[in-house]
């Protein structure tokens, strides 16, 4: 590792545009897509902001250690989907419950009554053509100025990092999974 001098002088830049509402993806390959927006989501709600989270691929009943501390917060959270899609019975169905989970978000953004709504693995039923890509488009295009809306998920379709104001891809360098090491509550639920 090569030592460095910490900086001692800013850049000086300041950005002058207007303060507005943002669209944030988190995704990549790598671990803390999904734990990088509910980091945001704790930060808007510390300031007093309202927040509303939905989850594209968990079930309703999911008691994840994100949904006891949002819960405890009373920062709406809510799962829309059946689990991952190989455990799925029945892919129709999983599609079915993605659509109508769409429409519930998509009218939460419209509505404008959040500061941030998150959109957690949202990217999956897009990529799976179970939500048109058109018309997540067209609501983040039309929702209300002040709206922040994150979405996470994994391959996120080139037309929507276009769109998009903030882009993090998550690499995968190591993982803990190629060692043997399973998943643990409070690191991956």
């Amino acid at each position: 590792m090569q030592i460095e001098n910490p900086p001692t002088e800013t850049s000086g830049y300041k950005p002058q545009g207007e303060r507005r509402g943002l669209i944030l993806i988190n995704t990549g390959d790598g671990k803390g897509k999904s734990t990088a927006a509910f980091g945001l989501a704790l930060r808007a709600h510390g300031r007093g902001k309202p927040v509303k989270i939905y989850q594209f691929m968990k079930v309703p009943s999911a008691r994840f250690g994100e949904h006891r501390v949002f819960e405890q917060l009373g920062v709406p959270i809510e799962g829309l989907g059946d689990g991952f899609s190989w455990k799925s019975k029945d892919l129709e169905h999983s599609a079915q419950l993605a659509r109508d989970g769409w429409e519930k978000a998509a009218a939460t953004i419209t509505a404008g009554e959040h500061f941030m709504v998150v959109l957690d693995e949202v990217t999956y039923p897009i990529r799976f053509g179970w939500i048109p890509l058109e018309a997540v488009l067209d609501t983040l295009r039309q929702r209300p100025p002040h709206v922040h809306v994150v979405l996470t998920g994994r391959n996120a379709p080139e037309e929507l990092v276009a769109l998009a104001d903030t882009v993090t891809e998550m690499k995968l360098i190591k993982h803990h999974y190629e060692a043997g090491v399973p998943a643990q509550r409070g690191i991956e639920d």
